[in-house]
This record gives C-alpha cells, structure tokens and sequence, in this order.
C-alpha cells in the first residue's frame, strides 16, 4: 500500500485492512516506508524486535519464519514489524532487507495462510519501498479525491503500472464522485475509504477512543476492500501465466512463540 503525493492514511488504513482481511488467512503489518515508521509512536512498541533487527538478521539466514520473530502485538494481537521513526535509519534498514540475499517478505508472503501487507509511505521515482511494491502480488495505490491529489494520481499511473504487475487504485475521503474520477483518469477505483475520524482513530492508536472499529463506517469499508484485494491476489493479471500453486488457506505454522494467539482470527479487536 502507498501514495505518491501527501497523506492520505496509508498506515492506519494497512492496520485496517490486516485487522479485516478474511479470517481463514493471518496478516502481518510490516512498516516498509522509507520515510519512518508510525507504529512505534502511535502504539507505544519499542524499537526492537522490529524493520531493524529484521534487516540484520536477513544478511545472516533466510528461515521461512524469519519475520514472525521480528513482530509485536498491537493490542488484540494484530501482529506487526515496526519501522524506525527516523528516516535515515529506515532506509538503512529496508536497503539492507531489499538487498538480502533472499527475499524475505516475499518468502514470508509465499507460505500458505500468511498475507504480508506492506506500508510502503509516498512513494517517488528513486524510493528505496520500489522492490517491495515490485515483488507484491498486488499494489494499492491510496489518493484522496481532491484536485490536487488526483492531479497527482494523473500524471503519474502510467509509472506507478510498472511498479506492480497488479496495481490497484484506492480512493480516500469526501470529494469527487469515484465514478466520475473512474472516468476521466481511465482507471478503476477498487474501492472508497470513508471519512471516519471515529474509526480511523481507534485503527491508529488514538488514546481514549472507545470506537468498535469492526463496526466502524472505516471497518465495513475495508473488510469489503480486504475480500477484493485476497481475491485479485489470487487471480492473474493480463498477460501472466500461473502455474498452480498449494491453497494459502489453512493454518499458519509459526516459528515457535512467535505468532500470538488473537482476541479475534485477525488479531484486533471486532
């Protein structure tokens, strides 16, 4: 998940999406943005195990279950890897896991019942998040429906389409009509985040928020999104040819004590 210009939610809308993703499969959060991470601030986590000790321990095996033991819980259980707050120490970290070698959030992705979702922040032409929205079976792309974020969005998906074999355009917000703006940009809107500032703040940790966010107008919304974007994981793009593979459903097999049992399948609270 990404933007290319200004903010339109991508964290709190990756915990969303993780928290509502279908049951019979376990989402991990990982905190890809070059920019800085959110989560450590926002649900008070410490800085390891996290994005860091996940990069160091890249160069030196590549066990399937490498990024369970890099994870916390935010409350619930949702499990996550937690990027740095500052830039220059993320970058260095996610460098250093893209040039691992072996591709460790894609071999986590590929075991079955283990959806990665990846919050990959603003995403520019030389953003070191590229080789994690190349490797992803599907990109969403996140814009608020304002003139000057689809402005944006306009000049520049052409060159997020080769990003991702699979990409995929979210709208967030009041503002234009998503028919009207499927129209005129030529691509389609997989789906529409509603303003929610109850739902959206209790996805993102805001202290004193007594909000559901299951029933939130937010948490309908993405678990409508999260059904989409399992099924198109699933399917193939134009053009590509997939051999068969083993179902990613079922149970997940951990590495011991590392994925936690949840309040909910999903890890957060319904």
């Amino acid at each position: 998940m990404c933007s290319v210009k200004g903010s339109p939610g991508v964290t709190t809308a990756c915990v969303a999406l993780a928290a509502r993703w279908p049951d019979a499969e376990q989402p991990v959060v990982v905190e890809t943005d070059p920019a800085g991470g959110d989560l450590l601030a926002r649900w008070r986590l410490e800085l390891s195990p996290g994005l860091v000790s996940l990069a160091a321990a890249a160069r030196r095996t590549a066990e399937p279950g490498l990024v369970w033991q890099h994870t916390q819980r935010l409350p619930g259980g949702l499990p996550v890897v937690a990027g740095p707050a500052g830039a220059r120490q993320a970058h260095g970290a996610l460098h250093a896991l893209t040039n691992a070698p072996l591709p460790v959030l894609r071999s986590a992705a590929d075991r079955a019942g283990v959806v990665v979702i990846a919050d990959c922040g603003q995403i520019g032409p030389d953003s070191a998040a590229l080789p994690v929205l190349r490797s992803a079976d599907v990109m969403l792309l996140l814009a608020r429906a304002r003139d000057d974020a689809l402005a944006h969005v306009a000049t520049r998906w052409e060159e997020a389409t080769r990003w991702s074999h699979r990409s995929c355009f979210v709208l967030v917000g009041d503002g234009y009509p998503s028919a009207e703006i499927s129209a005129e940009l030529g691509i389609e809107v997989l789906g529409r985040i509603p303003e929610d500032a109850k739902g959206a703040g209790a996805w993102s940790g805001q202290p004193g928020s007594r909000t559901r966010p299951g029933r939130s107008a937010m948490g309908r919304v993405m678990a409508e999104l999260a059904a989409r974007v399992s099924t198109r994981s699933r399917a193939p793009s134009a053009g590509e040819h997939v051999p068969p593979t083993p179902s990613r459903r079922g149970d997940v097999h951990p590495v011991p004590g590392q994925i936690p049992s949840v309040s909910s399948p999903n890890g957060m609270p319904r």
